[in-house]
């Protein structure tokens, strides 16, 4: 019984965690981050798997990339400045960000 109860559970937080991805890609379609920004290929600004790359182990980056999102930035990937987003609510941009770093 208590095998059942840990498979359950163990399924549970997999459909979690894939909601929660699925949740993070949709906003950053709906707030058109991916006019930019594709999953595995740079259009604009560098691809999502790249940033998750280079940010890798980086503990201080969710919360530093949600200020740029919301800020901009520029000069991290080259010339062209990313524009700033404020009309994107922090706790969006933390679940685009989450979904973004979790990407291999």
């Amino acid at each position: 019984m208590k095998l059942m109860m840990t498979a359950a559970t163990a399924a549970l937080l997999t459909l979690s965690g894939a909601a929660s991805a699925n949740e993070g890609q949709t906003l950053a379609q709906k707030n058109a981050c991916m006019s930019c920004h594709g999953v595995d290929k740079k259009i604009v600004g560098p691809a999502f798997k790249e940033v998750a790359a280079k940010y890798a182990g980086d503990k201080a980056a969710p919360a530093a990339l949600v200020q740029k999102v919301k800020a901009g930035g520029k000069g991290v990937w080259g010339p062209i400045p990313m524009p700033p987003s404020p009309q994107v609510k922090n706790e969006d941009a933390a679940k685009i960000i989450d979904w973004v770093l979790s990407l291999k």
